[in-house]
């Protein structure tokens, strides 16, 4: 076993011992598994939450609601402690404010 193996979580360690070996990422951490104009996709998610019992991840609620209030004054708080070389309007950050309509 590696050295760098020994010093990461269990649950961390199965899924570096599976990509080692040929296997893959999570679709949630690759491009596969995000939503181009930000978030993760119905793939990314499912993946998540498998990776992850427990989760409930939801789609975005662009429309309103209690959630979206959450959301955006979580993520704008975020936006203030980013580089300005960062706040690229491309960025995964720039984007899921812009999907949830921030």
């Amino acid at each position: 076993m590696d050295k760098w193996a020994s010093e990461i979580p269990v649950k961390d360690a199965r899924s570096r011992a599976k990509f080692k070996e040929g296997g893959k990422t999570p679709a949630w951490q690759r491009k596969e598994g995000k939503n181009s104009s930000g978030g993760l996709n119905e793939k990314g998610r499912k993946s998540y939450e498998a990776a992850n019992p427990g989760s409930d991840l939801k789609a975005p609620q662009p429309k309103g609601g209690p959630r979206k209030k959450s959301f955006c004054a979580r993520m704008k708080g975020m936006r203030k402690r980013q580089k300005p070389s960062n706040n690229t309007g491309k960025d995964r950050l720039s984007l899921s404010l812009k999907k949830w309509n921030c």
